[in-house]
């Protein structure tokens, strides 16, 4: 396999930083795309490694960072369901995306660019499993990161059909063991499960996901830059469940007791919307938000058979991967079973 530069945009974030991690490990040497203020301690210290600052937003800056790089992996975005600044999804998440395909043509150097983009981008699947060839209506959006995201779609797909050498790749809700940020909403969900402040399942377990384990995602990625066709789409989803079946999966885990009622949607809006309000008081991001609630009003269920045949994609089941974070958290201090 062809050794190469390569720039990870977002390598600070959950996804980023185990990307560099795989990438260095496959030999390749990693220019990591951060910001100034940006935590970096869960980035590996390698000889292969080298930091370039700025922001995606900021085109010199990354100009600057994707000069004598071969392949992109721009995984850089604002993964949240709410945020007070609406206008960052689309100043990011879309501009972002701008950007570096503006770099690709002015560098002349960069021979592939693998997207992250997400499930969302698809649009939701209420009573059905769909694939790569659905496209988002583009009527609704339940949350402002699902409307940037289908924006930035739209354009890697018109980029692609220009000859720039683009895959998208669309992970399900990632999770797994690494960092508790934000991104990894289910690792939060577990954590206020055990702790209490979430004592029951939210809603009647009508909503499905698909899961996917941060280290196959990475290993999607990869399998991408490799075997990746440019121009077409690879779903990197997993299993399709409920969160009523995650919990019960924990608690299997755990050998703890299921929760004993259902929690109405409507009750979590509301404490989504006390939630929004106090964070506007404390300057954080609340675990849920009415933009959440929306979500788990609808189904968001896919196939990775696509990936699985042409990247040999292999997800792992839930009940595998949720015995990895469990643990993990615990290990941690942030639950106890």
């Amino acid at each position: 396999m062809k050794k190469m530069k390569v720039l990870v945009t977002g390598a600070s974030g959950y996804l980023g930083g185990r990307l560099c991690h795989a990438l260095l490990a496959q030999g390749h040497s990693v220019r990591a795309f951060v910001r100034p203020t940006s935590d970096v301690s869960s980035l590996p210290l390698d000889e292969n490694i080298e930091f370039s600052y700025g922001d995606v937003t900021d085109y010199s800056s990354l100009l600057v960072a994707a000069s004598g790089c071969q392949i992109i992996f721009h995984s850089a975005a604002i993964v949240e369901p709410w945020h007070p600044d609406p206008s960052i999804f689309i100043a990011v998440n879309v501009g972002g995306l701008k950007n570096v395909l503006k770099a690709f043509k002015e560098t002349g150097t960069i021979e592939k660019i693998i997207y992250t983009s997400s499930f969302f981008a698809l649009g939701s699947t209420d009573g059905y499993v769909a694939d790569e060839s659905q496209i988002h209506s583009g009527n609704y959006f339940c949350t402002e990161y699902e409307k940037s995201k289908v924006i930035a779609d739209k354009m890697a797909l018109d980029a692609a059909s220009e000859g720039v050498p683009i895959i998208p790749l669309y992970p399900g809700l990632i999770y797994g063991p690494g960092k508790v940020t934000t991104g990894n909403i289910v690792a939060r969900l577990i954590i206020e499960r055990f702790n209490w402040r979430l004592p029951g399942y939210i809603g009647q377990g009508a909503d499905k996901v698909s899961f996917s384990h941060v280290d196959d995602v990475v290993q999607g990625h990869l399998a991408a830059l490799n075997k990746g066709r440019p121009g077409e789409r690879y779903l990197l989803t997993g299993e399709n469940a409920s969160f009523m079946q995650v919990f019960d999966i924990c608690a299997t885990i755990s050998g703890t007791g299921k929760p004993r009622f259902s929690i109405p949607l409507l009750v979590i809006e509301a404490y989504g919307w006390l939630s929004v309000f106090a964070s506007k008081i404390m300057g954080t991001l609340p675990i849920i938000s009415p933009p959440t609630v929306n979500v788990v009003r609808h189904q968001w269920a896919y196939s990775c058979d696509k990936a699985e045949k042409e990247l040999d994609y292999k997800p792992r089941s839930l009940k595998e991967g949720l015995g990895e974070v469990l643990p993990w958290l615990k290990s941690l201090g942030m639950i106890k079973y």
